[in-house]
C-alpha cells in the first residue's frame, strides 16, 4: 500500500505537474499508523489486565506508535499542515522504525 501511495504521487506530479507531495506524505502517515494498529492485535491489549509481560508490552508500544502516526498524519494535511522542527522529528522517527519493523518482518523473523 505505502509503495502504491507513493508511486501514484509520482504519477500525478509526472503527468499532471501537480505537487501532491503532502497528501502523499500524510497518506503514508496514515496507512503506515493503520498498519501499526493492525498489527498489534488491539483485542489482545485486554491481557494486560493479568500482568504486563513483553508480549503485552510489545503490543502496547506498537499502538502507541500507531496512534501517534495517524495523528501525525492527519496533521500532515496541507489545510491543517503543522510544520515544527519536534514535529518533524516525530514523523522521521515514525518512519525510521517502519522501515527497521519492514525489513525485521521481512528478512530476520523466519516463521
Amino acid at each position: 500500500m505505502v509503495s502504491i501511495i507513493g508511486f501514484a504521487g509520482i504519477v500525478i506530479k509526472s503527468f499532471f505537474e501537480v505537487d501532491s507531495s503532502n497528501f502523499v506524505e500524510a497518506s503514508l502517515m496514515i496507512v503506515v499508523g493503520t498498519a501499526f494498529l493492525i498489527e498489534s492485535k488491539i483485542s489482545k491489549l485486554r491481557q494486560i489486565e493479568k500482568g504486563l509481560n513483553s508480549s503485552n508490552f510489545t503490543r502496547l508500544v506498537t499502538v502507541i506508535l500507531g496512534i501517534v502516526a495517524i495523528i501525525s498524519g492527519i496533521f500532515s494535511f496541507p489545510g491543517i499542515r503543522f510544520e515544527s522542527s519536534a514535529f518533524i522529528a516525530v514523523k522521521g522517527i515514525l518512519a525510521i522504525i517502519a522501515i527497521v519493523i519492514i525489513f525485521i518482518q521481512t528478512w530476520i523473523i523466519k516463521k
